[in-house]
């Protein structure tokens, strides 16, 4: 049995990783922050010293979009000089490494689902930093890493401890608008964004399929894992409100142009292409899919 040592246990996809792995063949070491800080270079090198990993998965990173901003130092030593020591150690120690990027690194333009050849062009710190740990694995463990961008990820009960996540955080705005009957003209409605074009992605079909992966025998490199098809926000929304039996009014807002509340710039149209994944027989269900599925795991 494989042994992974996961960074990154509390959140929506590393819980699920844990869930995961024994389906799979794999024998789980995993730490939270507080237990293993990334950027603890010395105790990171420890424990993989320690526990001797076939695999090391990374799902830490320093994500909140606006703090990237406010703190660019912070977000590069998290999502750039820390994944750069892990694969340096990954490769010392002979373990393959796999660690996730994001949409962000994007800048939009094209117009239709990015793919894995697509180039890059990062808009913001955030997608900046993803982009310099993306090079830093790939070119400091380029026979053992893997670099898995997705976009727009959701799970668990709670949603990721920093942020919780589109689904919970559009339920619970709805819940605490007032009813219309009690509402000020325009109080109960919810704007949603309609100009960006996603790939909203269930944690637990990107586990299951990072899984796959990378005990399947593909060659490292960058792979899209998203679920199937495209939305902008506005109609994820819809499909959130459908599921979950919301009757509150939902208006689409279009602020191309006008930048959003903090003024940080963003890909318009962010949607990924899942190509290499699919040629060796990985694909996720399609985000309608996803959401339900997802739906069905919050009524347990």
């Amino acid at each position: 049995m494989k042994k992974v040592l996961l960074i990154g246990k509390n959140g929506q996809l590393g819980s699920q990783l844990a869930k995961d792995a024994s389906v799979f063949g794999l024998e789980m070491f995993p730490f939270d922050k507080e237990e293993l800080n990334i950027t603890d270079f010395a105790k990171v090198k420890e424990n993989i010293e320690k526990i001797k990993p076939d695999i090391v998965i990374n799902t830490a990173a320093y994500q909140v979009i606006s703090l990237c901003e406010q703190n660019p130092l912070a977000a590069m030593a998290v999502n750039f000089i820390a994944v750069a020591n892990l694969a340096r150690i990954c490769k010392e120690h002979h373990s393959m490494f796999v660690t996730y990027s994001s949409d962000y690194v994007f800048d939009g333009t094209k117009g239709s689902p990015n793919g894995e050849d697509d180039a890059p062009s990062p808009l913001q710190m955030y997608g900046l930093s993803k982009l310099a740990g993306e090079y830093a694995a790939l070119q400091v463990h380029p026979d053992g890493a893997f670099v898995i961008r997705t976009c727009g990820i959701y799970g668990g009960k709670k949603g990721s401890p920093e942020k919780g996540n589109f689904v919970l955080n559009i339920m619970k705005e709805a819940q605490d608008k007032p009813a219309p009957a009690k509402a000020s003209a325009g109080e109960e409605v919810i704007e949603v964004s309609c100009e960006q074009i996603v790939s909203p992605t269930y944690a637990v079909d990107l586990s299951r399929s990072t899984l796959q992966l990378i005990t399947g025998g593909a060659n490292p490199g960058i792979y899209h894992l998203v679920n199937e098809g495209v939305c902008s926000w506005y109609e994820f929304a819809k499909e959130i409100f459908t599921l979950a039996n919301i009757d509150k009014e939902l208006k689409p807002k279009d602020r191309s142009g006008q930048g959003f509340a903090d003024s940080i710039n963003r890909p318009i149209f962010s949607a990924l292409k899942n190509t290499k994944a699919k040629a060796l027989g990985i694909q996720l269900p399609s985000w309608k899919e996803g959401l339900s599925t997802y739906f069905n795991f919050l009524k347990e």
